[in-house]
């Protein structure tokens, strides 16, 4: 019998998880059995704070775990699990690399999710938060996966196709804005195309994506920096792009259009 499937989502801030897997999450909502558990090592208190919006710098965390909250109930799909790790935000390097590893690995064994999700080494926008959090689940997943057991059976990156990066950063020029710049922290890091594993389409889904991203209201400067309208948005999320990270595609291997795919 096939398993159901599942993923845990693995990442640093709230609103990370709301881009790169969330239509794939849509996808999959209704398959039998079906389980989405959501780990978020910070509360996202150190983040920017959008004109309007009722937060300072002592309420924004609380701002922003309400905020998740809502994104996913606007999405559509509520994580069986919704896990806080409680680390300071922006403070993840400071942490025992084993304590961080321990704790997800502690999760995934609980969970046995076929698919985890989260940061490659470029963190998409090289934030320290992203790659720590990002490295401590490649660590905790080698060493869980190799406890027997159901699950844990792909481990993937989002990723950000160079060729993407670079149409995005032509549209960024004709408005005036300057182009992304990966060798700054907290600009976008492509993959080149011949590294990508796996690209979802999620245009069906795409509004569902954005109505969940415009829950990030607290954030929603960053966000919208460069994309003004709902219908661009949804056409930015309109494919999820994703390096496999374990185990490896053979060489030669079509790109795998689901995060489940063969699985």
């Amino acid at each position: 019998m096939n398993e159901p499937h599942s993923i845990a989502v693995i990442v640093a801030h709230p609103d990370d998880d709301a881009y790169g897997c969330a239509g794939s999450i849509a996808l999959h909502e209704d398959d039998p059995g079906f389980r989405f558990i959501l780990v978020l090592a910070t509360d996202g208190a150190a983040g920017q704070i959008s004109a309007g919006v009722q937060a300072t710098a002592d309420t924004l965390g609380a701002v922003r775990r309400m905020e998740s909250a809502n994104a996913w109930r606007a999405h559509g799909t509520i994580p069986a699990r919704h896990e806080w790790l409680g680390y300071d935000d922006g403070e993840l390097a400071r942490v025992d690399f084993e304590e961080l590893v321990q704790r997800v690995m502690d999760i995934l064994l609980a969970e046995r999710p076929q698919v985890v999700a989260t940061f490659g080494p470029d963190g998409i926008t090289g934030h320290r938060d992203h790659i720590m959090i990002g490295r401590a689940t490649d660590e905790a997943f080698d060493r869980a996966r190799r406890i027997p057991g159901p699950g844990l059976r792909r481990l993937v990156h989002g990723a950000i196709r160079a060729s993407t990066l670079e149409r995005w950063n032509v549209v960024r020029q004709r408005s005036g804005l300057p182009g992304w710049d990966p060798e700054k922290e907290y600009q976008l890091r492509p993959v080149p195309d011949e590294l990508i594993d796996i690209e979802v389409d999620t245009s069906a889904v795409s509004s569902r994506i954005v109505a969940g991203l415009l829950e990030h209201r607290s954030q929603r400067d960053v966000l919208l920096e460069s994309v003004n309208t709902v219908s661009r948005w949804e056409r930015v999320v309109s494919r999820e792009p994703a390096v496999l990270s374990w185990p490896p595609r053979a060489a030669g291997q079509p790109l795998l259009r689901d995060l489940f795919e063969g699985l």
